[in-house]
């Protein structure tokens, strides 16, 4: 075996180790990474012959076992299933780092694979997949425009820290994951609680700064493995006689299109009428058929072309727009009459029609990954049919693009909801993309932001959210472009979504296409991307100014209360009797939990008497008793010294033989059967034990003494 080996010093005794051929070796490239007792296995393989498409066939993987973490998987089957949401999350950040920096023209079939084979659960494993596929990559022969890393970077007390801890995380206001080369910011995903447009950019300097130091390191492992020469490829088939005929034939055309401010479908119907007409004036003979394939590559290419320059030179947008000009926007909220919260929200030919349901604590999601387990009361799920782009075609499943927007919004609003205890529901917010030309992500934002307040949660600010685009030419010319169309993404250089409040940023996705972006574009895109959401935010205010005042009359009621911590066995009751009998005679839903020391109820139920019904009942119960207190009580059972009086719902005490009355008695029942209402009085409580001593004498006259 010929292992080499390199490491990394993050500062704070924090050590990211990478090593080379041990394991895994018939791949063309794998390393193992480790920091802490965290370790990741990451492959790569591509094939030797070149897949017929017009696009880079790149895979990226990223699974956990549940044997890293000492655990068994969930479940009947006991085996891990498919990608689960985090998963997808990670292979993300992974492939859009990683799938810019291939060659334009290499077709072959891509596979990349991390797999989490220890974990440590302080040690975050998403924030080394990056590194760990990069290095993969390097050691390998695949031709690829690297190396790039991938760094968490957060601040805590306003400090900033690279890869922190979980624990760490917990408490930070900025957290970012920032892709890079040496040289450039490739992509760039986070959440932050209303920071400004400077803090964001210094988070993202830090980062880099770290990535740097890696890139070096491996660098430094390239020569040592000896994989700096790439293996070659057959490039793609050129016809310069056919790419200079189209050029000359269609690029007035495509301008002429291109300024008229038409319609998606009309724009792409007028493109595809230039396209076939070039076509059809072809020379056709039996043995030479026209090569579509490279026609419609040519032609892209020339569209792209005639587009940019388009808005470098004339600063003209393909919807007829100004560059930093927002698409017309109308809102509208109440859609849906028994949704508990809902609204429509369209920023020209994107539309989103998004519910919020509120529901109770067995609502939540229950978090089993490898290692993290817990409850989430936030859900926010994302949908993007075929329809919303006129596309005929089934649904096959949620994708994962669905699953990368849906997280991003989620993140952009979960920080301005109340606190738990201030709302006690779980909330469950559901975006359908009903049209779609860009910014989909950005649109289920706002339209979440105004189901919330239709919905009557008190969040602490709205949110609103635009995405950003650029163009860019060699000469250093370039435009940045407000609420960019989906034309103007894919022909674009940037993809720049920025979410926030009136207040600051609470969340943004970036990917850049291109080398050589400057801080100082970066910079002027967060400030134009700042309008544009002050802007879109003040159209949304004017649908609905603040949240309502109170639910719809169909949310269910909920209520909380504390009770102390050892008194929630008396609320359960034996077997669950005593919670059982309540929420079958009152007609909700009771749950209890331990938080903080204290007992913590969630009572929900259809309407405010059974759940005032349900807190009387609970109350009784944990209510302490006062001695001289005199209290309504039934006998429970009787026996030789007494009878046992419950003097409310699951507290008794013992009224002794002695007190039932003054004369003397044989038996208890010549007084008292069971189920019998008697009045009695608190005469003695042991503190120790919380035994309760009853009196029924002490509320009778005392007879006179006879002669």
């Amino acid at each position: 075996m010929n292992i080499q080996r390199k490491e990394i010093d993050l500062g704070n005794g924090k050590m990211i180790y990478v090593e080379t051929g041990k394991l895994a070796k018939q791949a063309d490239g794998s390393v193992v990474v480790r920091q802490g007792n965290t370790m990741l296995l990451a492959t790569v393989v591509s094939a030797q012959k070149p897949k017929d498409c017009d696009f880079m066939p790149l895979s990226v993987e990223y699974k956990e076992s549940y044997s890293a973490a000492g655990r068994f998987p969930g479940g009947f089957r006991k085996r891990e299933a498919r990608s689960g949401d985090e998963e997808v999350l990670t292979a993300r950040l992974i492939d859009r780092v990683l799938r810019p920096l291939f060659p334009k023209d290499y077709h072959f079939d891509t596979f990349v694979t991390v797999q989490l084979i220890s974990g440590d659960k302080e040690v975050l494993p998403d924030s080394l997949a990056g590194f760990a596929a990069a290095a993969a990559l390097t050691v390998s022969d695949i031709p690829f425009a690297g190396p790039i890393s991938e760094v968490r970077v957060a601040r805590l007390n306003g400090e900033f820290i690279v890869n922190p801890t979980r624990d760490e995380l917990e408490e930070a206001d900025i957290e970012i994951m920032l892709g890079a080369t040496y040289e450039n910011i490739m992509m760039v995903e986070g959440e932050m609680d209303e920071v400004s447009e400077s803090d964001m950019l210094q988070a993202m300097k830090i980062g880099h700064d770290a990535i740097k130091l890696q890139c070096k390191v491996l660098q430094e492992l390239t020569e040592l493995t000896g994989k700096t020469q790439k293996r070659e490829y057959e490039a793609e088939k050129e016809d310069t006689e056919l790419q200079n005929k189209i050029a000359e034939a269609v690029k007035d055309k495509i301008y002429d299109i291109a300024k008229a401010g038409l319609s998606k479908h009309e724009r792409k119907e007028g493109f595809s009428a230039i396209k076939q007409e070039f076509i059809d004036s072809l020379e056709v003979s039996e043995d030479k058929e026209p090569d579509t394939e490279l026609i419609d590559k040519y032609f892209h290419d020339v569209e792209k072309e005639v587009i940019r320059n388009m808005m470098l030179n004339d600063k003209v947008r393909l919807d007829g727009r100004k560059l930093d000009e927002i698409r017309p926007i109308w809102c509208e909220i109440d859609y849906l009459p028994m949704a508990h919260g809902s609204a429509v929200f369209t920023r020209g030919e994107t539309q989103s029609l998004t519910t919020c349901t509120l529901g109770t604590k067995l609502d939540e999601q229950i978090i089993d990954k490898v290692l993290e387990q817990g409850r989430s009361r936030f859900l926010l799920h994302y949908n993007f049919p075929p329809y919303s782009t006129g596309d005929a075609r089934p649904v096959r499943g949620t994708s994962r693009r669905e699953i990368g927007h849906g997280n991003l919004a989620l993140r952009a609003l979960k920080r301005m909801l109340p606190p738990r205890e201030e709302n006690p529901y779980t909330i469950r917010i559901v975006s359908d993309i009903l049209e779609s030309n860009g910014s989909s992500s950005m649109a289920t934002v706002c339209a979440g932001t105004l189901s919330l307040m239709d919905c009557g949660i008190k969040i602490k600010r709205p949110v609103s959210g635009i995405a950003m685009g650029l163009i860019t030419d060699k000469s250093g010319k370039y435009a940045v472009l407000s609420d960019i169309l989906g034309d103007e993404d894919h022909l674009g250089d940037m993809d720049f979504k920025v979410t926030g409040t009136e207040k600051g940023i609470t969340a943004c996705q970036m990917d850049i296409k291109v080398d050589g972006l400057s801080y100082e574009i970066l910079e002027k895109a967060l400030d134009q991307a700042k309008d544009g959401r002050i802007h879109i935010l003040g159209k949304m205010l004017e649908t609905v100014a603040e949240p309502r005042a109170d639910f719809k009359a169909h949310v269910p009621g909920i209520a909380t209360m504390k009770i102390p911590q050892d008194m929630i066995g008396a609320v359960i009751g034996p077997g669950g009797k005593v919670i059982q009998d309540i929420q079958a005679k009152t007609n909700t839903t009771i749950t209890i939990d331990e938080v903080d020391g204290q007992g913590e109820i969630i009572i929900s139920g259809p309407d405010q008497e059974s759940i005032d019904m349900a807190l009387s009942r609970i109350g009784a119960i944990v209510r302490v008793p006062e001695v001289g207190t005199i209290y309504n009580g039934k006998v429970k059972s009787i026996v030789a010294f007494g009878a046992f009086v419950e003097i409310y719902p699951g507290k008794e005490g013992l009224l002794h033989i002695s007190e039932i009355e003054h004369r003397h008695l044989k038996t208890v029942d010549e007084v008292l059967k069971e189920d019998q209402d008697v009045k009695v009085k608190l005469i003695g409580l042991d503190k120790r034990t919380g035994k309760l001593k009853l009196s029924r004498k002490a509320l009778i006259p005392k007879p006179e003494k006879k002669d």
